[in-house]
């Protein structure tokens, strides 16, 4: 039986899915912040500010999320809930005796500062916890990112480890500082 898709609301934000309505909005989302947000994220390729390929990708985001591989959302701002302002996606889904996924994230540089992620990521894990059941939510973040380790200190996280070469960012290995989050109330099903 298929999941009813997340449609989350923050005092300031609303946390859903896109809708093919929605791909203009994500192109100018990170087109607009593309300077912005390169630092902390993989090369991106000239057709990713394509409709085509967000049509495809939202497309897939759905399957993935019904197959139970992924919860990609978006962040609108409730005050212009036309216009994507961030992104908050829970993927590396593992089922088992692991129950649990990787979180990664990105926030309008106009929005940065202001609470709003700290806001949408506590309703987001509230719901991953609450209504889909994970044990453990891991987050990376770059060392010298002091943004995400003070955001992910606030929402809880634990500091792991430390992994050299870690992943791709911006078309160079980089370290990364491991951190998780556990459901208090996990429950067998």
């Amino acid at each position: 039986m298929p999941r009813c898709l997340p449609y989350l609301e923050s005092t300031r934000t609303l946390i859903r899915f896109a809708q093919p309505t929605n791909i203009s909005a994500i192109i100018t989302y990170y087109r607009t912040n593309q300077v912005h947000l390169k630092p902390f994220e993989p090369l991106r390729e000239a057709t990713f500010y394509t409709q085509d390929y967000w049509l495809t990708e939202i497309q897939n985001r759905f399957h993935e999320f019904h197959a139970d591989k992924s919860v990609k959302l978006f962040l609108f701002e409730k005050t212009n809930p036309s216009a994507v302002i961030g992104s908050v996606n829970f993927s590396n889904v593992i089922r088992g005796a692991f129950q649990s996924c990787t979180t990664g994230y990105s926030l309008a540089a106009d929005k940065q500062g202001q609470g709003y992620m700290t806001e949408a990521l506590q309703v987001a894990i509230h719901y991953l916890f609450d209504q889909l059941n994970f044990h453990r939510i891991m987050a990376a973040y770059m060392p010298h990112n002091r943004r995400s380790s003070q955001l992910l200190k606030r929402l809880g996280f634990i500091v792991e480890g430390y992994a050299r070469d870690y992943l791709r960012i911006n078309d160079q290995w980089e370290d990364h500082i491991l951190t998780s989050l556990i459901n208090p109330n996990w429950r067998w099903n």
